[in-house]
């Protein structure tokens, strides 16, 4: 069910101050997110206030962002929504933080023709993708307005597509490519990703498929991910802009480093490759709905850890010592996947082994002994026999929690922030062998997730455990592997002036710039 779609308008009556520049691509996963985050890491070196901008993201990555539309929350913290990883990404590059009015709407698929739709951070429900589609253009309007407060407080609003831009028979309920360029005036440059192929194709179907006001629109295109000598390819853009009439913009090239960058789609899962051949083995279950896999980005960058993403119809290897369930979007329809893979066969031998098992979020609540859905929120209303590694059981109801928190292990002590963002709660007597301790600030602590008595199971709801460098240094030495030097926030930080100085070196960004309007 849907409710209500509402939002705050913005009273300010400010002309827009920014310019702004829009990238569409002839497809999905042609490197759009990564190229808006580099430009946008690129221009606020220059000492320009930047802001990325995505209408529409359709991805189970989410983080959390900045609400000025509520009021404080509990202990006088700051109200939080929810957006797209990508953007969260892009605000980092631009020095901003993240805000709810970067990603306006949020699509985070729960089956195959449905989604939960989240409009400025809040949800407003579950939506089949046929009923979706004819009231998306109900959401112009707000998506509009949250474009226009960046606009007023920035001096570039670089703007991200989504999928193709070519999309014909979408254009009338269009909501975040060339429907919306059109509603805010904004110039596009279309990005194509060669490495896969069909590059020319991909740029003269999509001028094809456009109308004359849409082809208009359209300043250039960038070539993406090319290897080798550029000159050979040379004559095939003099093609493309003899058929286009659109000037080239210039390519970039392979950036090796993409991977170090936390991916957003989970397409990323089908052909990630794993880690390093460290010692200590980790497999994760790779759900059908997973969820902020970024949150095991950390543990793939150690040296000493061989982590894995086990795909359906493959068994949990008998040899390794973790086995991590990751968040999703439809806990009890990945316990039936974990049943039909034969997986929870493969967790109980592997307990018995003396093997450990984490539960991150939707996985904390397969840990445990039910999970009872009797609203509906994420499928059908009823209730899930769980997997019974911990004694603790999960009602999914009430407002989605979202937050940011600091906490710190019960164990060992070693800090970490991350945030929670979760429908359900959760009781039992599992509760009283907490594995961590949420600091809300003013001297006031709360427990989180549970430990089975044996300390080989555990779950929590809070995401970002593992980018904490000191929490991952003391829960790897806990389980027997050899810890590095990782800072990973400097990593993370690091790729990003990497990306930026890769688009520096690669395309004219005093023309990119003189484009925008």
């Amino acid at each position: 069910m849907i409710s209500r779609i509402a939002y705050t308008p913005h009273a300010s009556a400010a002309p827009r101050r920014a310019k702004s520049l829009m990238i569409q691509g002839t497809s999905s996963d042609v490197g759009k997110s990564m190229v808006v985050a580099g430009l946008c890491r690129a221009y606020a070196r220059r000492g320009l206030a930047v802001r990325p901008f995505k209408a529409q993201n359709m991805s189970n990555n989410a983080a959390v962002a900045a609400n000025s539309d509520l009021p404080p929350g509990p202990y006088g913290r700051p109200p939080h929504g929810e957006i797209g990883r990508a953007q969260a990404l892009q605000a980092r590059a631009c020095f901003a933080k993240p805000s709810i009015h970067m990603n306006p709407v949020l699509l985070k698929p729960q089956t195959d023709i449905g989604a939960q739709v989240v409009l400025r951070g809040r949800v407003l429900g579950n939506c089949p993708a046929k009923i979706y589609h004819h009231m998306r253009r109900e959401l112009m309007p707000a998506v509009v307005d949250s474009f226009e407060r960046l606009a007023r407080e920035s001096d570039l609003v670089i703007v991200e597509g989504a999928g193709s831009g070519a999309e014909a028979y979408l254009r009338a309920s269009d909501i975040t490519n060339m429907r919306f360029a059109e509603e805010a005036d904004l110039p596009v440059i279309f990005l194509s990703d060669i490495d896969r192929g069909g590059t020319m194709g991909a740029l003269v179907g999509s001028w094809a498929l456009l109308d004359e006001a849409d082809r208009a629109r359209v300043v250039g295109y960038i070539i993406n991910k090319f290897r080798g000598d550029f000159s050979i390819f040379e004559p095939g853009c003099k093609t493309i802009t003899a058929r286009t009439n659109w000037p080239f913009l210039g390519v970039l090239r392979w950036f090796p480093a993409a991977e170090r960058l936390p991916a957003e789609d989970s397409l990323a899962l089908e052909r990630a490759a794993a880690g390093s051949r460290g010692r200590l083995k980790i497999a994760v279950l790779r759900l059908t709905r997973a969820a902020n896999f970024d949150d095991l980005d950390p543990l793939v960058a150690e040296p000493d850890v061989n982590l894995k993403w086990i795909q359906p119809g493959t068994p949990i290897p008998g040899d390794v010592d973790v086995v991590v369930i990751p968040g999703s979007k439809a806990t009890r329809a990945e316990l039936d996947l974990i049943r039909r893979e034969g997986w929870d066969i493969d967790l109980r031998a592997h307990v018995r082994r003396g093997g450990r098992v984490i539960g991150l979020c939707a996985g904390y609540q397969i840990l445990g002994r039910v999970v009872r859905d009797p609203q509906g929120l994420e499928g059908a209303p009823g209730e899930t026999e769980g997997l019974g590694l911990l004694d603790i059981e999960t009602e999914m109801s009430g407002e989605k929690r979202l937050v940011e928190i600091d906490a710190f292990d019960r164990l060992t002590g070693a800090r970490v922030s991350g945030y929670e963002m979760h429908m359900g709660r959760t009781t039992g007597a599992g509760l009283a062998r907490p594995w961590l301790e949420l600091d809300h600030g003013d001297g006031v602590f709360s427990p989180e997730g549970a430990v089975s008595p044996d300390g080989r199971v555990a779950g929590a709801y809070l995401h970002g455990l593992f980018a904490g460098d000191a929490f991952r240094s003391a829960w790897l030495r806990r389980i027997g592997a050899q810890t590095s030097q990782l800072d990973f926030e400097a990593r993370v930080e690091a790729t990003l002036e990497a990306l930026a100085d890769h688009c520096e070196a690669n395309l004219d960004l005093d023309a990119l710039l003189a484009l925008a309007r």
